[in-house]
């Protein structure tokens, strides 16, 4: 039941059936990674110390998630996901536990990685009023649902709304990145953030924004969308 204060969420919340090893992930070791509660979001919750708080909208299978967390153990990743699949798999990339006999008494870490990663499995609209003022560094949203379809266009994440909340949460000199592959919403994101004082474009040249960026992890819907020849756009926003 959708509550009056709530925003109306478009999208799969679960696709497939998810395998024992996942399940047992997501009923034993999420609750200890999960922001619950209603306390601010702060660098004191994570594991570790850590020196700036970066945030995923919407982090699909979890690939660049998990890979910018290990290449970063002093940085705060919070990961936003609804799709339960897809919180499943980031915590098989965490752990490493891929199969039901591989499960132990004890859930932990893999030996390589620090716990300097967060997950909200709701509507990350619901974050937003837990996140004070200037308080991330960066802000991922890659490769999300483009609604392609003229009558859903309000649906698109990149809206004056949540423009607006992306451009309060991140501090003077942040990023915001957006990546898409897809023809509709690469001129959408385009147009809405030009229309968004907040925000200066960063690319200087077309290899700016038609190649990754040296940070850039590859994720499996990327090699897809270029496999069906779909080419990504990568697109950087520094908050004025």
């Amino acid at each position: 039941m959708l509550l009056s204060n709530q925003p109306k969420f478009y999208g799969r919340r679960q696709g497939r059936k998810i395998r024992k090893a996942k399940s047992g992930l997501l009923d034993r070791f999420l609750p200890r990674i999960a922001i619950s509660g209603t306390a601010p979001v702060t660098k004191n919750m994570f594991g570790v110390p850590v020196d700036e708080i970066w945030l995923e909208i919407g982090f699909g299978n979890g690939e660049h998630l998990a890979g910018q967390a290990l290449r970063h153990p002093h940085i705060g990743f919070i990961g936003a996901e609804v799709f339960k699949n897809g919180v499943a798999n980031l915590l098989t990339l965490l752990t490493g536990i891929k199969e039901s006999g591989d499960m132990p008494e004890q859930i932990t870490l893999l030996p390589e990685r620090v716990d300097n990663v967060r997950v909200w499995n709701e509507d990350v609209r619901l974050l937003f009023e837990r996140i004070p003022d200037g308080s991330l560094s960066r802000v991922f949203l890659l490769f999300p649902d483009p609604w392609p379809k003229k009558r859903h266009a309000s649906r698109r994440f990149v809206n004056p709304d949540n423009l607006k909340e992306i451009a309060r949460i991140l501090k003077k000199g942040g990023i915001f990145r957006i990546a898409t592959d897809h023809k509709v919403y690469k001129g959408w994101a385009l147009r809405r953030m030009a229309e968004t004082p907040d925000f200066r474009w960063t690319a200087k040249t077309g290899n700016d924004w038609r190649y990754p960026p040296a940070d850039w992890v590859e994720t499996k819907y990327q090699r897809k969308a270029v496999a069906e020849g779909r080419r990504p756009i990568f697109l950087d926003f520094e908050r004025l």
